[in-house]
């Protein structure tokens, strides 16, 4: 069997798991912000919130990254000198902060003490899209 192939398939099935919740969990804290009145809703919220990112995101995120150190030292460490994988490198650090933010508003939003909005959250919904559509352009195309 080959070993790489095996490894940027749970790469792939990692990196999917993490997008799908960067994706999904700024729309519940839409949800949430527009239900602040309703404690019972705002509760099973909540309990929605901390399970996606503990149990979805949080571990798919470190899987990715793993297997994607993995992949980079089975092809060879020295392929990191390529200027397309800095570059992913650089944008997938950037879904990690920004998947921390997300863990961070959770936080905020169970203490009460959310400040945003839920416009807000419409907005940065759209984060992780920009830049998985540069990662998947520059990782297919290596243009660099």
């Amino acid at each position: 069997m080959n070993l790489y192939l095996l490894f940027k398939s749970l790469h792939l099935i990692a990196v999917i798991s993490w997008m799908t919740g960067l994706l999904y969990l700024p729309r519940i804290f839409v949800y949430h912000v527009e239900n602040f009145e309703k404690k019972q809703t705002t509760e099973v919220f909540e309990i929605m919130e901390k399970r996606l990112f503990n149990y979805i995101m949080r571990p798919a995120m470190v899987l990715s990254w793993l297997l994607g150190i993995i992949l980079i030292i089975i092809i060879g460490i020295e392929t990191f000198s390529f200027l397309w994988l800095q570059i992913k490198f650089t944008l997938v650090f950037s879904l990690s902060i920004y998947n921390e933010y997300l863990g961070k508003c959770i936080k905020l939003l169970k203490l009460g003490e959310n400040r945003k909005s839920a416009k807000f959250y419409r907005i940065i919904n759209e984060i992780p899209t920009v830049l998985l559509i540069f990662i998947v352009f520059i990782v297919i195309f290596k243009p660099l």
